[in-house]
């Protein structure tokens, strides 16, 4: 069966949000969204596209930028823009069904068009304009869109080809792209290929999707293990998966996590206070979703990579949703293997395979009453939280020196809502 693919993506969603809230053209005025509340240091979560004109690079620091340029610095407001990408998640149902939708960020969605095409009579170049024009004129957000045969070519398509678009639409088939980005570089303006990647490329001789297609399959599966396949696939324009694939998919193991960038550079026991706050936060989330886990996961990233990353791996004995019990766990995988000489600038907790509460055993090395106390206590936690907010009952340490579970209850997506 062959497909037709749309991906659509916002362009510099929430500076152009931010013009049109105040009547202002996103490719005429000089706006970056930042909080300036954190400083000169702080990243501009997007800027304008005349911004980009002026060589202004997008996600730079405020003190980045010209100090020849005059702009308007306008605060994030988190949830205005996820109530924008719900009202453009509407404007994509009034063509398809929701089955054909595959939401990918706040400002980019796939969809299936294939059998849309025929009922509204539309080429895909057409129906794409559309759909464009119809955000367009309803919100004044300009959008890209890539059209592809697969969901690969969609994206690639929108990402490389659609900028150089008068109607910011770009369409690629297998042998178009073949044709067109074989000899493109650089090799990270491809979908899922970082710097990272590049680099490790770069070092085996490989420059461009044209190298890639053509090296010893061996030599790619040797330096990547499994990814070498998607690697390849994609090298000559191939993707298999589906948005139907992607609706049916069902993880073998699933896990609860968060990761937090420190405001500042911490020492260790000031980090060790945040990291209490994590783990409170993700036990009353395992709590509040009547999950439980064995398996914790600590990562501790040090200031401006002056060390590599430390933490790792923890099997529990039983099966838990206990906040002591997940606490005493996190802080003894803490203190032996963080780096007390070394200021740390980022956190992140997992609780790994977790599971319904059913899976809670019977243990003669555990007192159960108590265990079962404190997850009442937990519960009735979550329920205050739930009806008054997060900030309406906190525990002495959110009052520490160090501590950020205040603030960042205040915030939408670790910035101002």
């Amino acid at each position: 069966m062959s497909y037709v693919y749309l991906c659509i993506d916002l362009k510099t969603f929430y500076a152009s949000v931010e013009c049109v809230e105040r009547g202002l053209d996103p490719f005429t005025t000089n706006l970056v969204v930042a909080d300036s509340s954190r400083g000169k240091g702080t990243i501009c979560l997007a800027i304008t596209p005349k911004m980009k004109m002026l060589g202004v690079k997008n996600r730079c620091r405020v003190y980045q930028i010209p100090p020849g340029i005059k702009y308007i610095v306008a605060e994030p407001r988190m949830n205005k823009y996820i109530e924008y990408s719900a009202n453009i998640y509407e404007i994509y149902l009034k063509y398809v069904s929701k089955e054909d939708i595959h939401v990918y960020s706040v400002d980019e969605a796939f969809l299936d068009i294939t059998h849309y095409l025929h009922l509204y009579n539309k080429t895909p170049l057409e129906m794409a304009k559309m759909i464009l024009d119809d955000i367009y004129n309803t919100y004044g957000l300009t959008a890209t869109a890539g059209i592809g045969t697969n969901l690969y070519l969609a994206k690639i398509a929108m990402d490389i080809v659609a900028k150089h678009s008068p109607s910011n639409i770009g369409f690629l088939n297998e042998k178009l792209y073949q044709e067109k980005l074989w000899h493109h570089k650089p090799l990270s303006d491809f979908w899922q290929i970082g710097r990272g990647i590049e680099n490790r490329l770069r070092r085996m001789y490989i420059f461009d999707m044209y190298d890639i297609a053509h090296t010893d399959e061996k030599r790619l599966y040797k330096q990547f293990g499994i990814n070498a396949e998607l690697l390849i696939d994609h090298a000559w324009g191939r993707e298999n998966c589906t948005i139907a694939d992607i609706k049916k998919y069902k993880p073998k193991s699933n896990s609860v996590s968060n990761t937090q960038v420190l405001f500042e550079d911490y020492p260790f026991e000031k980090a060790r206070v945040v990291l209490k706050e994590m783990v409170e936060n993700g036990s009353l989330t395992l709590t509040q979703k009547k999950l439980v886990t064995d398996t914790i996961y600590l990562y501790v990233g040090y200031s401006k990579d002056q060390r590599g990353a430390t933490g790792g791996r923890k099997k529990l004995e039983k099966f838990t949703n206990s906040y002591q019990l997940l606490l005493e766990c996190f802080l003894d995988l803490y203190d032996q293997t963080t780096d007390r000489n070394v200021m740390i600038r980022r956190l992140g907790v997992g609780f790994l395979d977790v599971g319904e509460e059913e899976f809670i055993q019977m243990n003669m090395f555990y007192d159960v009453e108590k265990e079962e106390r404190e997850r009442k206590l937990e519960e009735t936690i979550n329920l205050i939280k739930v009806q008054n907010g997060k900030n309406s009952i906190l525990r002495g340490m959110n009052f520490e020196e160090g501590a950020t579970a205040k603030l960042r209850n205040t915030l939408v997506g670790g910035h101002k809502g």
